[in-house]
């Protein structure tokens, strides 16, 4: 069934959301500023936007101890990458499309930075020596060429009050239940302890 009031056109976007004011247009650099430097150095967390050829999406957090992506100068951000699930479904997306988004965030502050632009990978051994945490060296890093960067303001953060400790309500994320779930065991509590004990150790093993 179709929408009759799909937006379908740019213009049609515009009339409804209107346009930017000169201000907020003026923020977007194509380089990374002081303010974007002091703020990267200062965020442990990052969500990396990444598309295949055909248009396949993907959204990726990666974190670490604060400053753990290296500034390499005004052009260049270098994110490591390390121990994880191996789907490496981002990384491949660079290999076929280059175009990435980066969100930095830093706990407890409502704005957050925004990087476009294009990324390729890496496994010189001197920028993987050089983005090491906790006595190992990044497995290979992610250079982006800086496009756009900007700060995006706090509407978003202060609707979801997503830093105010009265209104979290964390649920407990079970890789057991689910993969108990997929094979037909979902009542097997053994199982499901099981397969979560081994996450958790697997938590502790790989940071």
């Amino acid at each position: 069934m179709g929408d009759a009031h799909r937006i379908e056109t740019r213009e049609r976007l515009r009339e409804r959301m209107g346009h930017p004011s000169e201000f907020v247009a003026g923020k977007v650099d194509d380089f990374v500023n002081d303010f974007a430097r002091e703020f990267i150095a200062a965020s442990p967390f990052l969500v990396l936007s990444t598309a295949s050829a055909d248009g396949r999406q993907d959204a990726s957090p990666k974190g670490d101890a604060p400053g753990f992506v290296a500034v390499e100068d005004e052009k260049t951000l270098i994110i490591p990458d390390r121990k994880g699930n191996k789907l490496l479904y981002g990384l491949e997306n660079i290999l076929e499309n280059p175009h990435v988004g980066v969100l930095f965030l830093v706990p407890g502050t409502e704005e957050t930075l925004r990087v476009n632009g294009c990324a390729e990978l890496t496994e010189d051994p001197e920028v993987l020596a050089r983005l090491a945490a906790r006595g190992q060296d990044a497995l290979l890093a992610i250079r982006v060429g800086v496009d756009e960067c900007f700060f995006h303001c706090a509407k978003a953060f202060r609707r979801s009050s997503l830093w105010k400790p009265a209104s979290w309500s964390p649920i407990r994320v079970s890789f057991g239940a689910q993969f108990a779930s997929k094979i037909g065991r979902g009542a097997d509590a053994e199982l499901i302890d099981k397969v979560d004990a081994g996450i958790e150790q697997n938590y502790r093993d790989e940071l």
